[in-house]
Order: structure tokens, then C-alpha cells, then sequence
């Protein structure tokens, strides 16, 4: 054999390498800054700023009713507690009305009536709500999220005061846990979501936050012209805003455990896709560099388990190699995001971590292909 045909014969394991240092460079470089990162609580009787919690709701009388008590009952001296009512065709109307009796000094009710010729996403309702907000600091959540304290707005309205100059918080916000394969992908996407916002925003490259648990001031919405870039764009009301306004300075990350948001999760395959879809259409908009780290971490894992199995067909009597390449990534992979999945709660994920990522990778990545493009404006 000559060194030519040698070489070319072993090009796919060449290839496997590559990719192995690129996924490590994500998993111990960037990754590992949230491994390592110290949890703080940001609590503190000594800077307590008024606050407004801004909620945007379309049909959401059963959420509202069961998750707006923990909301209106924190343990917090000043803030008020903005709903947008977007057109709800429901019994949301009432809901709203009758918390507004038991708490008429901290609810207040934002209504936005149907109009035929106007179609709207939620970005409207949020800046008819920010619009409407007394204070300076904004906390947002969503109607079917419930906090997992009563300390959730010290901790948010906390983060400011530590880290002066802030004007951007992203906190963490993980949904409940439930049985079957698909709750335990969507946990496991929304934990590999948040390691990756989180820790970037860490390195001082924020890119995105998730609007079940963020916060900015309203300043800073003012100043970046709210979401007028993005305004034709069913999503993005959240991550583009933070990928827009973010700079290395003014971003700070919340995740204790009093600080943490708990979301409703989808229970059906169908409406994760479409959630997933309509996610995916923000991500466009990105700015650049953001969009190429995000496509090379996407890009090299999928191939980086296609050349697993290529080199596995092609070199069967060499199956120990592409093996350990695998369990070289995969004990990166279990060191860093043990001490992750610890920190945030879902650490039963770990043992499930294999199937998952794969899973994972695949199909958020096909989701994507067929819904990058989509530029409906239905609420979200």
C-alpha cells in the first residue's frame, strides 16, 4: 500500500479527530465555564428596586389561575404584576378580573380586543405591557410558569444590585418533570439550551435568554427600539432581544434554585414541533458570529456520530478505534455536565445523556432545516 492510498484510506478517522476537538472545545472550553461556575443568591434587604413583572396571556384562564397566586404572593416590598390579556377567547377575561379584586394595588390588566384587520405576534402584547410597566426593572415570565420560590424576584431583582451596571439578567427556567421518552427530551433540550445561553453569557458573549425567566430594564428596551428589527418574525421576543442588546458588560446569569422558573411542558409530539418551529425561525436573525459558533457546534456533533458509523462500515476491523473516540467525548461529556445537570436539577438525565444526544442532535437539526424560513406571525 502507498502512503497515498494509506492516507486516503484513513481519511475518515482523520475526520473523526477533527471533530472530536471541535465537540471537546464546546464541551470542556465553553461548557465548562458553567460547570465551574460558582452559584451565588442574589437576595438582598439592602437593594430591593421596584419591579414590574410583565405576563402576556391568550387563553390561559386554566394556567393563570393555577400559577398567578405564586407570582402576586412573592415575598418581595414593591413590584407589581402586569398581564396583557391578548385577545383570549376564553374565560381569561374573568380569571383576571377576579384577581384584580383580591389584589387591586399589584395586578394590573393590560387588554388587547380582536381586530380583523390586525394580526399581531406576541411582541405586540409585550410592548403594550412594558408600555404599561410603573418601574424601571422588568422581570418576565410566561402565564403556564410558576417560580420556585418566593424569593424568585429577590434573586432577579438582586442580580442588579451585585452586578452593577447590568442590564440584562437571564435566569434559568426548566420544565416539570413527567414520564416518557418525549418529556425527558424536551428537559434534555432545554438543559442544552441553557448550558450553552448560560455559558457564553458567562465567557461575556451573550446570545440569547428564554422569556419564561429573563429580565432588562426599561431603558434598555427604549433604547434598542424594543423589537422593531425583528417585529415581522413570529418569535424571537426574547433570544433576539438579548442576541440585539447583550454586550460584554451589561449581561449578568441568575441560576440558584430560588431563582428558577418551572414551566407546563408540550405532551404531545405535534405541538413540540411546532414549538420547536416557531423557535427556530429566530435564530436568522442572529448576529453573525453567533449564528456560525452555533452551526459548527451543531454541525460537527451530527458528523461527528455520522463518521462514527462510517468508519465503523468501512473499517470493521478497526471497530476500537472510532469506539474510543466516542468514549473520549462521551467522559467529557459526563465530567462537565454532571456538574451541570447538578446544578440545575436533572441530574436523572445523566444516565440518559447516550440516546439523548444523539436524538437531540438529529432532530433539532431536521426541525430546523424545514422551519428556519418560516415567517408566520401567529402569536407565540
Amino acid at each position: 500500500m502507498t502512503d497515498i492510498e494509506f492516507i486516503t484510506r484513513y481519511i475518515p478517522f482523520a475526520l473523526l479527530g477533527v471533530f472530536l476537538v471541535i465537540q471537546l472545545y464546546y464541551i470542556i472550553y465553553i461548557y465548562g465555564r458553567l460547570a465551574f461556575h460558582r452559584v451565588k443568591a442574589f437576595s438582598s434587604k439592602n437593594f430591593q428596586p421596584p419591579v414590574s413583572v410583565v405576563i402576556c396571556a391568550y387563553n390561559e384562564e386554566a394556567n393563570l389561575s393555577a400559577f398567578l397566586p405564586s407570582i402576586l404572593n412573592q415575598n418581595y416590598p414593591n413590584y407589581q404584576v402586569v398581564v396583557v390579556n391578548d385577545c383570549s377567547t376564553d374565560e381569561t377575561p374573568w380569571v383576571l378580573k377576579e384577581f384584580t379584586e383580591q389584589y387591586p394595588d399589584k395586578l394590573k390588566i393590560v387588554e388587547i380586543k380582536e381586530h380583523i384587520q390586525l394580526k399581531h405576534t406576541k411582541k405586540f402584547a409585550l410592548t403594550l405591557g412594558i408600555k404599561a410597566a410603573q418601574h424601571e426593572h422588568l422581570v418576565f415570565t410566561d402565564a403556564d410558569c410558576q417560580p420556585n420560590s418566593e424569593n424568585w424576584l429577590s434573586e432577579m431583582a438582586g442580580a442588579f444590585a451585585f452586578n452593577k451596571g447590568k442590564q440584562i439578567i437571564l435566569g434559568y427556567s426548566p420544565y416539570l418533570r413527567k414520564g416518557g421518552f418525549l418529556n425527558s427530551l424536551i428537559r434534555f433540550e432545554t438543559t442544552h439550551t441553557a448550558i450553552s445561553y448560560l455559558s457564553y453569557a458567562l465567557k461575556g458573549d451573550a446570545y440569547m435568554g428564554v422569556g419564561r425567566n429573563l429580565a432588562y430594564t426599561k431603558s434598555l428596551f427604549f433604547k434598542g427600539k424594543g423589537f422593531n428589527k425583528h417585529m415581522h418574525i413570529k418569535s424571537g421576543d426574547d433570544d433576539l432581544f438579548v442576541n440585539h442588546n447583550a454586550t460584554k458588560d451589561n449581561v449578568a446569569v441568575v441560576i440558584n434554585l430560588e431563582s428558577q422558573v418551572y414551566s407546563v411542558p408540550k405532551d404531545t409530539w405535534k405541538s413540540y414541533y411546532k414549538q420547536k418551529a416557531r423557535h427556530s425561525g429566530a435564530s436568522v436573525l442572529y448576529k453573525k458570529r453567533h449564528k456560525k459558533m452555533l452551526a459548527t457546534q451543531l454541525i460537527s456533533a451530527m458528523l461527528f456520530y455520522l463518521m462514527i458509523v462510517l468508519c465503523l462500515t468501512l473499517f470493521p476491523n478497526l471497530w476500537f478505534i472510532p469506539l474510543c473516540i466516542y468514549l473520549i467525548r462521551y467522559l467529557g461529556q459526563l465530567i462537565i455536565f454532571a456538574k451541570i445537570y447538578k446544578k440545575l436539577q436533572v441530574i436523572d438525565l445523566l444516565i440518559w445523556l447516550p440516546f439523548l444526544d444523539i436524538f437531540y442532535y438529529f432532530y433539532i437539526c431536521f426541525n430546523g432545516l424545514f422551519n428556519r424560513n418560516s415567517k408566520k406571525t401567529t402569536w407565540s
